[in-house]
């Protein structure tokens, strides 16, 4: 994995080609994307973002947009449109063009200009998480087939950990000198420490006199959230007043509720649902800790540095970028593997205080040192600016 030198300040055209709009789109790529072209923007270059079921563009947005298709026409006629409404985008010839997704990217990767250079940012394997959450092998050898011709002709890569480097170098054969390793940003305008616990609490109507654990999950088999219940269920009798909030949605939201039921947690578990943008930040201030319990494919771990920055600390399993976040501050915060008793073990010694939790303040400097979109996007536009490769 290689460093690499700043460029210049003088204005640039940089394009991002990527999935949807964020909030309409909640995803964790959606949502740095949105973040990272807000403040390319802000630095004075020329940006424009194409994606899929973008809106008009607010009178007052600082960089251009292109909707390349519906979000629900069939797959096929995305993939066309694509490439049909690539053609009318505002910058014919940027200065660089960064790609986020390799399904939209697929069908552009001829038509893009032979001599501006290419970046991908690799947000995660595409086909293993697929494999994941059980898609079909032909499904999964189509996606990986897809990822493998887009990353052929990319000059460079950007992770967001040296984890998911490691998944990019073993599993595409890309060589690490074409890799470079930039985590990702929180907006600490939004993510940041201004309510109290109790506030916090009163305005989504969470017990106030418990110890609030809260994960913000998509609930599906990897993110871990059935290991999360067991270990809740095995701490409960010594710990009678400890308190889950699970916010997100996804296939095993019945499943999982079934779970709740048949452990005996209806009093200790609370689902959210999805919960608005803007009343993320509310939760992680209302919560005593913050827990990620991820199986599989984490490749950074957003939600650890959101969580941070609004002064909660973050209990983590031992999976991809995850460690790599909260190492250097709070190392016994991550768990030793991945099972239900690793979790209750350190949710236990939380709880009776023979792990000590950092205080607030020192959790939101942290993050907003390390992660603040004001370091990492110079950081971003330095690479996208590198020359090509030929």
């Amino acid at each position: 994995m290689i460093t690499h030198s700043p460029i210049p300040s003088q204005p640039h055209s940089l394009l991002q080609i990527a999935l949807g709009w964020f909030p309409t789109s909640p995803g964790g790529i959606e949502r740095y994307v949105y973040e990272l072209t807000h403040h390319l923007a802000a630095s004075g270059d020329t940006v424009e973002l194409c994606g899929i079921g973008l809106p008009a563009p607010p009178p007052d947005l600082p960089f251009h947009l292109t909707n390349l298709a519906s979000p629900t026409d069939p797959i096929e006629r995305r993939l066309w449109s694509a490439r049909s409404y690539f053609a009318q985008r505002q910058l014919l010839q940027p200065d660089a063009i960064n790609l986020h997704f390799a399904l939209y990217s697929f069908p552009l990767m001829q038509v893009l200009p032979d001599d501006v250079p290419l970046t991908f940012t690799f947000h995660g394997p595409w086909a293993m998480e697929s494999q994941q959450e059980g898609t079909s092998k032909i499904s999964a050898f189509v996606k990986q087939w897809m990822e493998q011709r887009v990353y052929r002709q990319c000059d460079r890569f950007i992770v967001l950990s040296q984890a998911f480097g490691e998944i990019l170098h073993q599993s595409y054969k890309v060589p690490w000198e074409r890799i470079h390793s930039i985590p990702g940003g929180v907006d600490t305008a939004r993510f940041q420490l201004n309510l109290n616990r109790q506030q916090a609490r009163a305005q989504l109507d969470l017990p106030s006199d418990r110890f609030i654990l809260f994960t913000p999950r998509r609930l599906v088999q990897r993110m871990g959230i059935d290991r999360l219940l067991l270990a809740l269920s095995q701490i409960r009798s010594r710990i009678p007043d400890v308190f889950l909030a699970i916010a997100g949605k996804g296939a095993m939201r019945s499943s999982l509720e079934q779970q709740v039921n048949e452990l005996g947690l209806q009093n200790h578990v609370r689902f959210f649902g999805f919960l608005p943008d803007e009343q993320l930040p509310i939760a992680y201030q209302a919560a005593d800790l913050t827990v990620i319990p991820s199986q599989a494919l984490e490749g950074f771990g957003l939600v650890l540095v959101e969580s941070l920055a609004c002064g909660t600390p973050v209990l983590c399993t031992p999976i991809g970028g995850m460690p790599e976040i909260l190492h250097p501050f709070a190392p016994d915060l991550i768990t030793t593997s991945t099972d239900a008793e690793s979790i209750a073990h350190h949710l236990q010694s939380i709880l009776t205080e023979r792990i000590p939790l950092p205080a607030r303040t020192d959790c939101q400097t942290y993050a907003h040192t390390h992660f603040n979109w004001q370091t990492i996007a110079p950081q971003v536009r330095s690479v996208l600016l590198g020359e090509k490769s030929y």
